[in-house]
């Protein structure tokens, strides 16, 4: 008889799901922003070259934050944004921000429209984006103050002081949207991490149940009943049968203490197994009719367990008398038959405390999706019907 194994392995799981997606929501649209500021900047910066703007300067800068914004872009959907690449994110923006005067021509400075200004809005948006508060807000206010003092020193306060408000504005809107959504994702992934917790104690808690439920039939179908068989003087002294009987019950509670691997659940006959039952009972005479079945190894179990446990019943309840044990099969499942001719009883007065039909035979077949119908009456024998419904 096999050994019952209680699983310990838990699923695998997912610390922070909604973590893990704002994480990644925040990685890429971040560096698909910076990447068309970069090459749309760069395009507008080079399309308007009147002085003050200075060639030597411009040139060199414009080619330097294209370069950047690949780079940042290349980062970020490799390895993450990182507290240093949004470092270098602010200090490119803000030495752009006080080179306004050779970098931006004046008639394209007002209005809030110039690729500095651009290029600023998009920096301290990605900062709040991506980096804790207690960074990302200094770094938009520097980059804030970059940006008006720029503006100012181009001969512009007017632009100075619009787009300074409009930058604190974007830094405040979208440090208290990040603030906001990443404290509603952690809660949601504590809630989901508890969740988890309770489903994998659930879990092992509900395959030690069942593990204990398969030994107490195993000990109800063996030792437990040779006790009672002795008990109620069914055994009138020694003999071969009864100490085979023995034997195998002491190996019952030998496997019972050596948990090992489950057997595999590859199609095993089930006939093969039936007859195997059959042996263990020689004090029984069974009349068999069994068809050629094959079912995965785990319903063989189920099935020839619960038909030994009604077996034993006969002999327990209803000594000397035959009993029949027949195997069908069809296009829709298996049906194992056990029948007697003996007293019977009245099924409606069994005690909820009785583990034979219960457990030993019901429990065993509603483990592996089967069904067990229990028919007696008084006078009248017992049959028991096993029912699986699928064919191996």
């Amino acid at each position: 008889m096999p050994a019952v194994a209680v699983p310990t392995a838990s699923p695998p799981t997912l610390d922070s799901p909604a973590g893990g997606a704002l994480s990644l929501i925040f990685t890429t649209l971040p560096a698909l922003l910076r990447l068309t500021c970069g090459l749309v900047g760069a395009a507008v910066a080079l399309s308007v070259q009147t002085p003050p703007v200075e060639l030597a300067v411009l040139l060199p800068g414009v080619a330097a934050l294209t370069g950047w914004s690949l780079w940042y872009a290349y980062r970020a959907f490799r390895h993450g944004i990182s507290q240093p690449l949004v470092a270098g994110d602010v200090a490119a923006t803000a030495v752009a921000c006080l080179l306004i005067p050779v970098l931006v021509a004046p008639e394209v400075l007002p209005g809030e429209g110039s690729w500095i200004a651009v290029l600023a809005s998009t920096t301290v948006i990605n900062a709040q984006a991506t980096a804790q508060a207690r960074w990302s807000i200094p770094a938009g206010l520097l980059v804030v103050a970059a940006y008006a003092t720029g503006a100012q020193a181009a001969g512009n306060p007017i632009e100075a002081r619009a787009h300074a408000t409009t930058l604190l504005v974007q830094t405040a809107c979208t440090a208290m949207m990040s603030e906001v959504m990443r404290r509603r994702i952690g809660r949601a992934d504590r809630a989901f991490v508890e969740h988890q917790r309770l489903t994998r104690e659930a879990t092992v808690a509900r395959a030690a149940r069942d593990a204990e439920r398969q030994q107490n039939r195993d000990l109800h179908d063996t030792v437990l009943g040779t006790l009672t068989m002795v008990g109620l003087g069914a055994v009138a002294g020694p003999s071969a049968s009864f100490r085979d009987r023995c034997a195998a019950d002491l190996r019952t509670l030998v496997a019972l203490t050596d948990v090992g691997p489950v057997a595999g659940d590859g199609p095993v006959p089930l006939d093969g197994r039936l007859r195997a039952v059959v042996g263990r009972l020689p004090e029984l005479a069974v009349r068999l009719d069994l068809a050629s079945c094959a079912v995965p190894a785990g319903v063989a179990d189920a099935i020839s367990e619960s038909a030994y446990a009604a077996l034993s019943n006969v002999v327990r309840h209803a000594p000397g008398t035959p009993a029949t044990l027949r195997l069908t099969r069809d296009a829709i499942g298996v049906v194992v038959e056990v029948a007697d001719d003996g007293p019977g009883f009245d099924p409606a007065t069994v005690p909820p405390h009785r583990y034979g039909l219960r457990e030993s035979i019901r429990g065993r077949m509603a483990t592996v999706g089967g069904r067990a119908d229990v028919r007696s009456a008084i006078g009248d024998g017992t049959r028991i019907r096993l029912e699986w419904p699928g064919v191996g």
